[in-house]
C-alpha cells in the first residue's frame, strides 16, 4: 500500500513542478460555467512592480496568485488522498480541533475561505446538526414530568428541523471546488452548502454577511495577508468570529523533522508555498499582532501537536 501511494505522490510532485515552471504570464480570469459554482471578480493591478516569494523563487507579486493556482490545479483530484496518506490522518484531528474551538450553534452562516474541497464546511454542517439533535434530546429529557403525548408533540414540533446552518466554500481554484462538490454529492450533502470561486484578498460578498470566517492552511498562499485579514473583517457580522488554522513554528527537533518531511517532500502544494512568505509569519505573536492590527479583538492562539500547527481566533466587535 505504501509503495503505490509513494509513487502517486512522486508523480504528482513531478507534474506540479512542470506546471509551475511552464505557467504563462497572462492574468487569471476566473470563470466557471458548471452549475453551483459562482465566479469571482478579477485581480487588481495595484501590486505591479513589487516582488514576493514563491517557494525559493523571488517573483513579481502579480504572478504569485497564478502560480499558486497552477499548483493546486495540478493536485486537485489527488489532494485529499495525499493529505490522508502522508499526514497519517493527523490533518483530520487538526480540523476537528478547529470545530471544537469554534463550537458553532445551529443557524449560523460560515464562510470557509480557501476552502478547497470542503473539509471544514462538511464538519461545520455535521457539527451544527449534531448540536441541534443534542439540544432537542436535552430539552425533552428536562421535561420528564410531561405525559407521553406531550413528549411526542415536542418531537413533532421539531420535525421542521433546526435553524438552517449554511456554509459557503470560497476558493480561488475552481478545480478544487469541483472535486469538493463531487464529494458533497457523493456524501448526500445537498442543502446548506454552496461553492464560490473567489479571491481571499477581494471576496465577492457584501459587508456583514457571515457569523464565522475560517481559513485553514490557506493564509500562507495569500500574496497580501493584511488585505485578506481586512476582507475577513469586512464580511463578518458584528460579533462574528475569525479562525485561522495554519502551520506554526516548531521548536522540538523531532517534530520539526517530521514537519519538514510532510510540508516539503510529501505535499508539493505546501512545499512550494510555505518556504516563502509564510515563514516570517510563523511566529505566533507576529501573526496575532497582524490580526489585531486588522481590527479584530480578543485575539488568541492555540498550539496543536507540539506547535506544528496553531489556531488563531479573533472577534469583530
Amino acid at each position: 500500500m505504501a509503495a503505490p501511494i509513494r509513487k502517486l505522490v512522486l508523480r504528482v510532485l513531478s507534474d506540479s513542478t512542470r506546471n509551475i515552471h511552464h505557467v504563462s504570464r497572462c492574468r487569471l480570469k476566473h470563470s466557471c460555467c458548471r452549475a453551483g459554482i459562482t465566479s469571482c471578480r478579477e485581480y487588481s493591478d495595484s501590486s505591479e512592480g513589487r516582488s514576493t516569494h514563491f517557494g525559493f523563487q523571488t517573483i513579481p507579486e502579480e504572478e504569485k496568485a497564478e502560480k499558486v493556482y497552477k499548483v493546486f490545479e495540478s493536485v486537485a483530484s489527488k489532494y485529499d488522498v495525499m493529505n490522508d496518506a502522508m499526514s497519517l490522518g493527523i490533518h483530520r484531528l487538526w480540523k476537528d480541533s478547529l470545530l471544537h474551538i469554534m463550537n458553532p450553534q445551529p443557524g449560523l452562516r460560515l464562510l470557509d475561505t480557501a476552502g478547497g474541497t470542503g473539509d471544514i464546511s462538511f464538519r461545520f454542517l455535521e457539527y451544527t446538526r449534531s448540536m441541534y439533535n443534542r439540544q432537542q434530546r436535552l430539552k425533552v429529557k428536562s421535561q420528564q414530568t410531561l405525559s407521553w403525548k406531550d413528549i411526542t408533540n415536542q418531537y413533532i414540533s421539531g420535525e421542521e428541523g433546526p435553524p438552517e446552518s449554511r456554509a459557503v466554500v470560497c476558493d480561488i481554484n475552481k478545480e478544487m471546488l469541483k472535486v469538493g462538490k463531487q464529494r458533497a454529492e457523493k456524501a448526500g450533502i445537498t442543502t446548506g452548502l454552496s461553492w464560490v470561486v473567489g479571491d481571499a484578498e477581494e471576496l465577492p460578498f457584501d459587508d456583514d454577511q457571515f457569523d464565522i470566517y475560517t481559513i485553514a492552511f490557506g493564509i500562507r498562499n495569500v500574496t497580501h495577508i493584511e488585505q485578506a485579514l481586512q476582507e475577513a473583517l469586512r464580511v463578518l457580522k458584528p460579533g462574528g468570529r475569525f479562525l485561522c488554522l495554519e502551520f506554526s513554528k516548531v521548536h522540538n527537533p523531532l517534530l520539526a523533522s517530521l514537519y519538514d518531511t510532510y510540508s516539503f517532500q510529501m505535499i508539493p502544494v505546501l512545499g512550494e508555498v510555505i518556504a516563502g512568505d509564510w515563514k516570517s509569519y510563523q511566529y505566533l505573536e507576529t501573526f496575532k499582532e497582524m490580526i489585531e492590527e486588522a481590527g479584530f479583538f480578543c485575539v488568541q492562539y492555540f498550539n496543536l501537536t507540539g506547535g506544528i500547527v496553531a489556531i488563531h481566533s479573533g472577534f469583530k466587535l
